[in-house]
């Protein structure tokens, strides 16, 4: 295998928690809070760079303007569906009571606020986190936006769907994507207005990163503004995504899978797998025919939601799974080809062997194998010698040596 460096453009904000005071101190975003006494943090279970550092600058910014702050977890049907289950993720993610400075009130118990209209012609109630909906004068949501792994609309991963869905906790994931990810497109933008339309939420803090994952943009939403201003912002953040430059590969190889990396552990949008086992709408990467899992992360807690959507796994990757949050977690999403099982081999060598010998029509020396740490991370990639001269081809490829098992990120 040799070592590639794949290079991206590199928005990058020097000082996230300057940032932060900097857009509490914007005029439409301060008026937001002049009222308020408590105000309710929501925070989820995505793999954000440097998400404990900004919820922690985020609490201390809003405690210096004299308010009361607390956490909510925001992750739909994670963590099991349990409050401790989802308590634990945040603590996994590193936000936790005490580096935080705010405590973390965490109930899967909801309360009905608004109801929305299903594009399948009957109306579905919007449920919502009741301790935040109870105690908190208003909800910030704090969320990355990205694209989603399963569906196409004018918001998809962002602030939307946390106040829709992971605000909704279990009840209202659960009825939300009952619906089904073919009218998502509209159902969770209809939702969020729904939402911002109860004057329940202050702002959102949207986050931008780029390819390197490092935070390139963090903007405090106006709730109003929500609505229209996160399809920009999506726009954005489709333009800073990583890819795999080159145009096809045979295996590739993950190494770490996780609920932290993506909703379904690896990304889609590099994958080209979408969450309900076919193919990602509109996705231009390159063809992928066989995904090797190696390992689940720490941080994923078991949780392998989207493990379906590897052809081979290892019985370490095998071993990591906890079936109970995996299936609370498929089975909510009603996306059921994420929670199937595939083949799991004894060790990293066999599986990958095994799906080089599975290629259609391709002898297993001639595969096109890429390697690379998580979705997340695409700029150190390995390739095999098969790739080397598609890789010099390729513009924003560099092909810089051996690849010594290691990662440069």
């Amino acid at each position: 295998m040799h070592r590639v460096i794949q290079h991206f453009p590199r928005p990058t904000l020097p000082d996230l928690g300057a940032a932060i005071r900097a857009e509490l101190d914007r005029p439409e975003v301060a008026a937001r809070l002049e009222p308020l006494h408590t105000v309710a943090l929501a925070v989820g279970s995505r793999g954000i760079a440097h998400l404990a550092e900004m919820v922690t600058a985020l609490v201390a910014a809003l405690r210096s303007r004299g308010l009361d702050v607390f956490i909510v977890p925001a992750m739909g049907s994670h963590g099991g569906a349990t409050a401790a289950g989802q308590e634990a993720v945040l603590a996994h993610l590193g936000v936790t009571t005490e580096r935080a400075g705010a405590p973390i009130r965490s109930s899967m118990e909801t309360v009905e606020i608004a109801t929305v209209a299903s594009p399948h012609g009957h109306d579905i109630p919007v449920m919502w986190d009741a301790i935040a909906w109870r105690e908190a004068d208003a909800v910030i949501p704090v969320n990355r936006i990205k694209p989603h792994t399963g569906f196409r609309g004018p918001v998809e991963s962002g602030l939307c769907k946390m106040l829709a869905i992971g605000l909704g906790k279990h009840a209202g994931a659960r009825v939300l994507h009952g619906e089904g990810y073919v009218v998502f497109d509209r159902l969770i933008h209809d939702a969020g207005r729904a939402i911002v339309a109860t004057g329940r939420v202050a702002f959102g803090l949207g986050i931008i990163e780029n390819a390197y994952g490092d935070v390139s943009l963090i903007e405090a939403v106006p709730a109003d503004r929500i609505p229209e201003r996160e399809p920009e912002l999506l726009d954005q953040a489709r333009r800073l995504m990583p890819r795999l430059l080159m145009p096809a590969v045979d295996v590739l190889v993950v190494e770490e899978f996780g609920k932290d990396i993506s909703g379904v552990g690896m990304d889609a949008n590099i994958t080209g797998r979408g969450e309900t086992g076919g193919a990602l709408p509109r996705f231009d990467g390159p063809v992928i025919t066989r995904i090797v899992v190696l390992g689940l992360t720490e941080a994923a807690g078991g949780n392998a939601h989207g493990i379906g959507l590897a052809d081979l796994i290892t019985q370490r990757a095998f071993d990591q799974i906890d079936r109970n949050a995996t299936w609370i977690n498929s089975l909510t999403a009603g996306s059921l080809a994420a929670g199937k099982t595939p083949i799991a081999l004894p060790t990293d060598d066999e599986a990958i062997a095994a799906a080089t010998r599975s290629l259609p029509g391709i002898a297993p020396e001639a595969a096109r194998v890429v390697r690379i740490k998580n979705t997340l991370h695409l700029t150190d990639i390995a390739v095999s010698d098969t790739l080397l001269e598609t890789c010099r081809a390729t513009p924003g490829c560099e092909v810089v040596g051996s690849w010594d098992g290691t990662w440069r990120v």
